[in-house]
């Protein structure tokens, strides 16, 4: 069973099921993927061993390992959607991570990290005014004072 809804999720690379067989089918596909980045025969008669089709294990070798070859683990995606009306089952839409297209479009840019040596220079500038409007408060106190 594991084997089909493993050819199932690399051909069509995300499938709606229940969140128990999609934990379990986690675990079943993470360390096919992991061999698929090491093109080799022994690796691909690995996979074919467990997933049993040739046109999955090609598609893995081809497509899905290139993809996410520098991606170091956590290859899927499980997203709880909710009860099914029939039976009330957990259900839940397991993905490949790097085929979804709306997490994947907006990549916030690299902002460029300032230096807490800029940081301190900004902050001195500012505290010998500061310090100035500070003594100009305290001599218009004192003069209150003498007025008074």
């Amino acid at each position: 069973m594991l084997a089909n809804m493993a050819c199932s999720l690399i051909e069509h690379k995300r499938i709606n099921t229940t969140v128990a067989k999609a934990k379990a089918l986690k675990v079943f596909v993470e360390p096919l993927v992991t061999k698929s980045k090491e093109d080799t025969t022994h690796n691909r008669r690995l996979v074919f061993s467990k997933l049993r089709q040739k046109e999955a294990v090609a598609e893995l070798f081809r497509e899905v390992a290139p993809k996410v070859g520098d991606r170091p683990g956590g290859y899927t995606r499980v997203i709880k959607l909710g009860n099914r009306l029939g039976d009330n089952a957990d259900m839940a839409l397991i993905e490949l991570v790097d085929y979804n297209e709306i997490y994947n479009l907006s990549k916030p840019e690299k902002k460029k990290s300032t230096r807490r040596a800029g940081r301190k220079k900004a902050t001195e500038a500012t505290a010998p005014k500061a310090e100035g409007k500070t003594e100009e408060k305290s001599s218009e106190n004192k003069e209150d004072k003498k007025e008074e």
